[in-house]
């Protein structure tokens, strides 16, 4: 017994250090001994001691004094559960964390509330007091017709300057071997894509009402993933422009050309090249170059469909005609018409599909068919983290995604009816590529999807595929940007590089 108290001469020559370590941990006990004694006979000065503990931890360690709000917060805890028993104490920064956490998981509810009850209705007095909010056809002439789609025909247009007559504000001119073509007067510079939503089309009028919602939301939460929206009016009259009643929705003009006009081209995807990355990339084998070019396009779809899904929105409509490339080489979402919030339940219906056939994954929907109608919007974005756990429904996105991928590699799938056999095949090997791969007929080119050990290959099988058990099985947008078709960054590195040593064009 007198060994384990003090340690011996023997000892003491055989390991010194164990002096040293004995003496400071008698010290300290000694020290908290004594320091407990005095906490007992003298509670005032132990609280005032503890006080200034509390100080410190503010200022030193945690540095709230650089953050006044946090630090008020910090202090409010502290009164309102200093009478606490301890174990009440730990039991509440459990729950206060657990339901942080709760609120802040994907789709996000803090957000959401924050966005719905300040942001959105800042906006809308912001855009009233610039006049956004009160935009009339005069403001506005169309253009020529640049697409269509089954509620809504895109034109090219521009913003009517004050000096401008009405006369001369279109002219139509007569070109070689081809019809008559509307162009925009000279002094027309500012331009802008008007949509027209189709009057008369059953499901038309609902569906421009929600693409205006969604391009009001993504303008708050995630503007940078697509165009810039300018705000929607209804025609007054009718004339050779407008028809009266019609509505009409205008963005800022960042391009006229979407993926599937420049993949239409027998050049693709080199006809990119220069818009991706500013320059001609020299002294790089022709398929690399197609296959840095193809890898910049699919970062920047997944990165914009990552920031979409986080918000709680699923686009359901992912195609090349809905992804719009600007002159700046970035690829931006269009078209949120059979978009749905399903944070709140905004344009969610159980047992209606919205997406284009040859887009569409195999569950058809982007949740059961037996999940109920969403409830009053409160109420489903209190629930709608459950939603999103138990059916991962982002991953709806993720398989158009994978199918955009293969049309931009393998050049059999950009033709429609090369996309239609395709989806036969696919379908008939149970949504495997691997098994597509040694089933089809078609002999496709796999050369760019091959490259650098198979990880372009890789990736698409794991975005063209079913869902798993609990509806798992298919990537993320998030683990896909951490694949390791991503992760060499060589697209990123061609970018880089072309400002320094490439030629221009």
């Amino acid at each position: 017994m007198a060994s384990l108290l003090c340690p011996t001469p023997s000892t003491l020559r055989h390991n010194p250090r164990s002096a040293c370590f004995f003496s400071s941990k008698l010290a300290s006990r000694t020290n908290l001994c004594i320091f407990t004694n005095r906490c007992k006979s003298k509670p005032t000065r132990c609280n005032a001691f503890l006080g200034n503990v509390q100080e410190d931890l503010l200022e030193t360690t945690l540095h709230l004094d650089q953050f006044p709000v946090f630090r008020y917060g910090f202090l409010q805890f502290q009164r309102f559960t200093g009478e606490l028993p301890e174990m009440q104490k730990w039991g509440f920064l459990v729950f206060a964390g657990l339901t942080w956490i709760y609120l802040t998981s994907r789709p996000g509810i803090l957000l959401g509330a924050i966005d719905t009850y300040l942001l959105a209705p800042l906006q809308l007095g912001f855009d009233i007091l610039t006049g956004k909010r009160n935009l009339k056809p005069s403001d506005f002439v169309v253009g020529r017709k640049l697409g269509e789609g089954s509620f809504g025909i895109v034109y090219s247009g521009a913003i009517v300057p004050k000096n401008v007559a009405a006369e001369t504000k279109v002219q139509t001119v007569q070109k070689r071997g081809r019809k008559n073509v509307t162009e925009l007067d000279k002094r027309v510079k500012e331009k802008v894509i008007l949509k027209k939503v189709k009057v008369g089309i059953q499901g038309a009028e609902e569906c421009g009402d929600f693409e205006v919602w969604f391009n009001y939301r993504l303008s708050r939460a995630a503007p940078e993933t697509c165009a810039e929206f300018l705000g929607s009016f209804i025609a007054d009259q009718t004339n050779s422009q407008f028809t009266k009643g019609g509505k009409w929705l205008v963005w800022k003009f960042e391009g006229d050309q979407d993926l599937a006009d420049y993949m239409k081209n027998r050049n693709f995807p080199l006809n990119l090249e220069s818009v991706m990355f500013g320059r001609v990339l020299q002294g790089v084998d022709s398929v690399e170059r197609d296959a840095l070019i193809i890898k910049q396009i699919m970062r920047q779809i997944i990165t914009s469909l990552k920031k979409l899904h986080d918000t709680g929105i699923v686009h359901r409509d992912v195609k090349p005609a809905n992804l719009v490339v600007t002159k700046r080489g970035k690829i931006k979402l269009i078209d949120f018409g059979a978009a749905t919030d399903l944070r709140i339940g905004k344009n969610y219906v159980p047992n209606r599909g919205l997406l284009d056939p040859d887009y569409c994954p195999p569950e058809l929907y982007v949740l059961p068919e037996e999940t109920p109608s969403p409830p009053p919007e409160p109420i489903a974005a209190l629930l709608s983290p459950i939603l999103w756990q138990l059916n991962s429904p982002d991953l709806f996105d993720m398989y158009s995604a994978g199918i955009v991928l293969l049309q931009m590699a393998i050049p059999n799938l950009r033709s429609t009816a090369g996309l239609k056999n395709f989806n036969l095949e696919i379908k008939t090997v149970g949504y495997d590529l691997n098994k597509w791969r040694e089933y089809t007929r078609f002999r496709p080119d796999l050369t760019i999807l091959d490259l650098d050990s198979g990880r372009g290959w890789d990736l698409a099988t794991k975005l063209v595929s079913e869902r798993g058990f609990l509806r798992r099985g298919r990537i993320s947008a998030a683990a896909a940007l951490t694949h390791p078709y991503f992760l060499l960054g060589g697209d990123q590195a061609a970018a880089v590089l072309s400002k320094l040593s490439f030629t221009r064009k």
